[in-house]
C-alpha cells in the first residue's frame, strides 16, 4: 500500500471506529476527519469543501424542505386522517399504516415521512388500547422500505447516483430504483405486516409512551408569609435550593395576576405565591426549607393551581437534537424557553428524579410543562419531534393541491430529463416560499444540518480513497476473497457485506465507500456496474438489526420502549428476505 492509502485507510478506519462508540456525533466526526485529510495532503486542499456544494448534498438538503412544504401544507394530514382508524385489526393497521408510510417515504425523506406517522400511531395505539411497541417497528422498517423506491427516498440513492455520474458519465434517473426497490419494498411490506409483527417481543411492563401517562408532579402555589427572611430577594436566588430539593419554580402570583419566565428577577414580597412543579414529597421538604405556605390554609393536602396558560407536551428525542447529549439544565430550558421537564422515560422505563441533571439520549420521550402559546416553538428549538397527534399548520385547502402539483410537476420534469433533479427541487423551494406554504423564516429550520456536513466531509474522503487506489485495493480484496464464485453471488456478497455495515455504521458513509468498491469490483470482473451500485443502494438502506443502523429505529427506540436487542427478530429475516428478492430482481432488470 502506498502512503495515501495507509493514511485514508487509517482516517476511515477512524471515522468508523468513533460512529460506534457513538461518543461524538457523526457530523463532527466526519468534518475532523476531513481537515485532517487536508492537513496530511491526501485531500487536495482545491478540494476540501467540494462535497458541499455537490449535487448529492443539495438534493439531500432541498428534498427536507420539500418534504416540510408537504406537511405545512396539509397534503400528507389529508392522507392520514382519511385512511387511518383505530378500530381496525392489528394487522389491519399495520398494513395500512406500512402502506401509506412505504409510498410517502417513496416521495419525501424517510426520517420526515416517520416524523409524521409516528404520532398519529401513537394515539391510534392509545386509542385501541394497545402497545405501541407492536406498530411502530413495523411503522419503521415499512418507510425504510418505501425509501428505496425513488431517487429522493433516501440518501444512499442520492449519493448512488450522484457517484455513478462521476465514475461512469450518467446518474442514475428518478425512477430507475422502482423496479427492484419496489418489488424488494413490497416483499418487504408484506412480510411485515402478515408475520413480521408477531416476532416482536411483547413487554409486560408499560411502553415508554404510556410510562409519563400518570403526573404524579403537582402545579402548587406556596406562599411567600410576613416577616420570610426571603423578602427582597429575586425570585432567581431561590433557583439553587430549588434544584437540590427537585423542585421548579414556574413563575410568581402578585395581587392576582401570573407572571411565568419573566418573574425571575422580581424582588420577593410578602403575600407573594410561587407557583411550582414537583413530586408531593420534594414540594413539602421544599416548603419546610423555605418556611413557606400554602396557598390555602384550611386544606392539609397539596393545592393544584389552575395552571392556566400551561400545556403539557410529550416529545420524542432524535440523534441530531440540541438536547441529545445534554441536561436540561445544561441547555438553559427553564430560563430560555420558560419550560419545566416533568418526565423522562427511556425504553420504558420512567425517570421521575434529578430530571434537570439527567443527561438526554436519542429516542428518550420527554414530558414538557410549557406555556401554551410556545409548545410548538419549544419543541423546534429543542429539535425534538412532538409524540401527540399534532395540531398542524394547515393552510388554505387550495394550497394543498398547489404544493401537491409543484412537487409532482417537478418529479415529472426531472423524470424525463427536461430539467436537472437539484434544480427542480430548488424551484419547487421557492415556489413554496412564494406561495406561503414554507414560511421563510422556518426555511432553514428544516433542513438537516448535522447530515449536511456528514455529506460535505465524507464524499471528498471518498473521492480521495478512490483517486489513491484504495478501493480498487478494497475490491481486489474482496473479488480474491471470493474466487470462483459466480458473479451473482460475488454481488451478493457485497449486499451481505455493505447490509452489515448499515447496521452498525451510518448508512450514508457506508454508501459513500461502498458504491466506489462496488464499481471497481465490476470492472476486475468484466461486468456491467449498474447491479452492483443497485445492491449497494438496497443493502445501504436496509439496516433493520439495531436501534442504531437507521435515524428511523432510534426514533422509535423510546416511544415504543425497545431494547438494543428487540430489533433483530424481525429484522434479521427481513434482511434475509430482502437479500433474497433483491438479487433476483437486480440481475432481471439489470442484468450483469
Amino acid at each position: 500500500m502506498t502512503t495515501d492509502q495507509i493514511i485514508l485507510f487509517t482516517l476511515f478506519g477512524s471515522v468508523f471506529g468513533m460512529l460506534l462508540w457513538g461518543r461524538f456525533r457523526y457530523d463532527l466526526v466526519a468534518f475532523a476527519a476531513l481537515l485532517i485529510g487536508v492537513v496530511l495532503g491526501v485531500v487536495p486542499t482545491k478540494d476540501a469543501f467540494s462535497g458541499f456544494g455537490h449535487p448529492a448534498t443539495i438534493i439531500v438538503a432541498l428534498v427536507l424542505v420539500v418534504s416540510a412544504g408537504l406537511v405545512r401544507s396539509g397534503a400528507v394530514y389529508l392522507i392520514t386522517r382519511t385512511l387511518v382508524d383505530s378500530t381496525r385489526s392489528l394487522g389491519a393497521h399495520i398494513a395500512i399504516m406500512g402502506g401509506i408510510g412505504g409510498v410517502l417515504s417513496a416521495f419525501m425523506n424517510n426520517v420526515a415521512a416517520l416524523a409524521l406517522l409516528m404520532p398519529v400511531d401513537v394515539q391510534t395505539a392509545r386509542k385501541a388500547g394497545r402497545a405501541p411497541s407492536l406498530s411502530l417497528m413495523p411503522l419503521s422498517f415499512a418507510t425504510i422500505l418505501g425509501g428505496m423506491v425513488t431517487l429522493i427516498g433516501t440518501p444512499p440513492n442520492i449519493i448512488i447516483a450522484a457517484i455513478r455520474q462521476e465514475s461512469l458519465g450518467a446518474p442514475f434517473k428518478m425512477f430507475d430504483f422502482a423496479p427492484v426497490g419496489a418489488v424488494t419494498a413490497i416483499a418487504g411490506l408484506l412480510f411485515v405486516a402478515l408475520i413480521g409483527w408477531r416476532l416482536i417481543p411483547q413487554k409486560d411492563g408499560p411502553s415508554a409512551a404510556q410510562a409519563l401517562e400518570n403526573v404524579t408532579d403537582y402545579i402548587a402555589e406556596l406562599t411567600v408569609p410576613d416577616g420570610s427572611k426571603h423578602i427582597g430577594k429575586r425570585v432567581i436566588d431561590l433557583y439553587e435550593i430549588a434544584e437540590k430539593n427537585d423542585v421548579a419554580i414556574l413563575g410568581m402570583i402578585r395581587d392576582g395576576k401570573r407572571r411565568y419566565g419573566t418573574a425571575r428577577n422580581i424582588k420577593i414580597n410578602a403575600g407573594d405565591a410561587l407557583v411550582l412543579e414537583a413530586a408531593p414529597e420534594a414540594l413539602d421538604e421544599f416548603r419546610a426549607a423555605l418556611s413557606l405556605n400554602f396557598a390555602d390554609d384550611t386544606r392539609e393536602d397539596l393545592l393544584k393551581a389552575d395552571g392556566a396558560g400551561l400545556s403539557v407536551i410529550e416529545v420524542v428525542v432524535p440523534s441530531e437534537a440540541r438536547i441529545n447529549g445534554k441536561t436540561a439544565q445544561a441547555i438553559g430550558l427553564s430560563w430560555r424557553q420558560r419550560t419545566v421537564l416533568m418526565g423522562i422515560s427511556r425504553q420504558g422505563k420512567a425517570i421521575r428524579t434529578n430530571l434537570r441533571k439527567t443527561q438526554i439520549r436519542a429516542g428518550d420521550i420527554l414530558l414538557l410543562l410549557t406555556p401554551e402559546d410556545n409548545a410548538a416553538d419549544v419543541t423546534d428549538w429543542l429539535g425534538c419531534l412532538p409524540l401527540a397527534d399534532r395540531g398542524l399548520a394547515v393552510t388554505a385547502d387550495s394550497k394543498v393541491w398547489l404544493a401537491i402539483g409543484l412537487f409532482g410537476g417537478a418529479v415529472a420534469l426531472a423524470s424525463f430529463g427536461l430539467i436537472y433533479l437539484p434544480i427542480a427541487l430548488g424551484l419547487v423551494v421557492v415556489a413554496y416560499v412564494l406561495a406561503k406554504i414554507v414560511p421563510l423564516s422556518e426555511l432553514y429550520h428544516h433542513i438537516e444540518w448535522p447530515v449536511v456536513v456528514l455529506l460535505g466531509s465524507m464524499i471528498p474522503l471518498g473521492a480521495a480513497l478512490e483517486t489513491s487506489g484504495g478501493t480498487e485495493l478494497i475490491a481486489g480484496w474482496l473479488v480474491s476473497l471470493t474466487a470462483g464464485m459466480a458473479p451473482w453471488m460475488i454481488l451478493t456478497v457485497l449486499m451481505v457485506v455493505t447490509m452489515t455495515l448499515s447496521d452498525v455504521l451510518n448508512n450514508t458513509a457506508t454508501t459513500i465507500v461502498a458504491a466506489p468498491v462496488g464499481i471497481q469490483m465490476a470492472q476486475t470482473l468484466n461486468v456491467s456496474p449498474d447491479p452492483f451500485l443497485m445492491a449497494v443502494a438496497v443493502a445501504a438502506s436496509c439496516a433493520f438489526l439495531t436501534p442504531i443502523g437507521h435515524k428511523n429505529n432510534t426514533l422509535i427506540l423510546g416511544p415504543g420502549g425497545y431494547g438494543f436487542g428487540d430489533y433483530w427478530r424481525m429484522g434479521l429475516p427481513l434482511e434475509i428476505l430482502v437479500v433474497a428478492v433483491s438479487i433476483p430482481s437486480i440481475l432481471v432488470f439489470w442484468p450483469l
